[in-house]
């Protein structure tokens, strides 16, 4: 009968064991990735209030890192993650949008010349 409350104590200490979160070292390297995809297609903290943010809570995540909260950092690290993913899809969504703009301008263009054309 002695057995059975050390068993259960035994249980939870190692319960506890596995419930501590290990390191998100793989996630911190993604959004470390992840930052510097979006800031190499041209988003800048400037006009992309998005990277700022993702930058914020990197800085966040790198802090709860160092003091060895790792859930912490991981679900911040994942925010930033995605913060930075949509900044560069904000970058590359408005320079498609441009080159539409340009295309749309010269097919206009080549409209009017050969209505010009059949003119004459």
């Amino acid at each position: 009968m002695i057995f059975r409350p050390l068993f259960a104590a035994l249980a939870v200490v190692a319960l506890a064991g596995c419930a501590a979160d290990p390191a998100p070292n793989e996630q911190m390297r993604l959004t470390r990735q992840a930052l510097e995809q979006a800031s190499a297609v041209g988003a800048s903290t400037d006009e992309s209030p998005e990277l700022k943010l993702a930058q914020e809570k990197f800085s966040r995540a790198e802090a709860n890192m160092a003091d060895q909260s790792y859930k912490r950092a991981r679900m911040r690290a994942e925010e930033a993650e995605l913060d930075a993913r949509l900044a560069e899809a904000k970058v590359l969504t408005g320079k498609s949008q441009e080159q539409l703009n340009v295309l749309n301008t010269r097919i206009a263009r080549l409209r009017k010349q050969l209505q010009l054309g059949e003119a004459q």
